[in-house]
């Protein structure tokens, strides 16, 4: 079984529909936390979540449910254009009140504000909780995945509906710790450090991957909940676990932080990036060896 953040009409569905295998069952959970937590407990195998968005960023509920807890790692990504339905009841009723995540209301305000001028807007837990919501009269529209229609009978009053054309979502799939994907080439690491509160402890750690010619393709912060001005960082980078310089750049990392926690090398779901380099330092490691046996330089 495969856990997915729900309930049922989303675009972590759609994403979660895209790792499993054909015989598996998806399982929606309510919340994120949730969904993993079920993985944890070994009631399914896997599980998929939102990881960050190209327009809102992080999603914060996943960065701290994959910091707390049992250890889980990311296996692989999926990254989905983002476009939404607005859905309503059958019947067309004026539209008072728009619901839906507040990711999604942030990429249709513009939308909204052009074509539901005066309409409320209402956050819900999901898309599909607001397409939910809507059917069961709560709410008049709901910004939705187009998928959402599939599960709830409503009446689709546009689609394709986004300020950002290009609006793409991030989704991992991630497991109990055990066997990596093998590297690809295009691969990416993923970590989190608790850095102290002290002059260039971020520099330390960012310098460590400059220094390996290793290319950062995010850091975002969250605070501890513990300590005020303690935080954690979240950084991915190019690269997998079993290159040299990448293993390399971790025991670094764990030097300067005893609290980083490994969270995955997967492929990418979109090949690119500064990823030259690695041949460089192999190398340079071979070169070592030699001199540690005495065969000079």
């Amino acid at each position: 079984m495969l856990a997915y953040f729900g309930p049922q009409g989303t675009f972590t569905e759609q994403a979660a529909r895209g790792f499993a295998s054909p015989q598996q069952e998806l399982v929606p959970f309510d919340t994120v936390p949730a969904a993993l937590a079920a993985t944890r407990r070994g009631e399914t195998q896997a599980a998929c979540v939102p990881v960050e968005n190209s327009v809102e960023g992080a999603v914060p509920a996943t960065m701290d449910a994959l910091t707390e807890g049992e250890p889980l790692v990311a296996v692989a990504e999926a990254v989905l254009p983002v476009r939404f339905s607005v859905l309503v009841r059958p019947g067309g009723a004026p539209v008072r009140t728009v619901a839906s995540h507040p990711h999604a209301l942030a990429q249709v305000r513009h939308w909204l504000a052009e074509h539901l001028p005066a309409a409320d807007v209402v956050a819900t837990t999901s898309t599909a909780a607001a397409a939910r919501a809507v059917l069961n009269g709560e709410f008049d529209a709901a910004v939705s995945a187009p998928v959402a229609v599939r599960h709830y009978p409503l009446e689709v009053l546009a689609t394709d509906v986004a300020d950002v054309r290009d609006a793409k979502t991030r989704f991992l799939l991630v497991r109990p710790p055990g066997e990596l994907p093998e590297p690809t080439g295009h691969d990416r690491t993923s970590v989190v450090c608790t850095a102290a509160d002290r002059i260039g402890a971020l520099s330390e750690l960012l310098t460590e991957l400059a220094l390996r010619g290793i290319n950062l393709t995010r850091i975002e912060s969250r605070p501890t909940k513990g300590r005020l001005g303690e935080y954690r960082f979240y950084i991915d980078f190019d690269g997998h676990v079993t290159e040299p310089r990448v293993g390399d750049a971790l025991a670094a990392l764990h030097r300067h932080c005893p609290q980083t926690r490994f969270l995955g090398s997967y492929p990418k779901a979109e090949p690119g990036g500064a990823v030259a380099g690695n041949e460089q330092f192999v190398a340079a490691a071979e070169w070592v060896e030699t001199v540690r046996r005495g065969h000079g330089a």
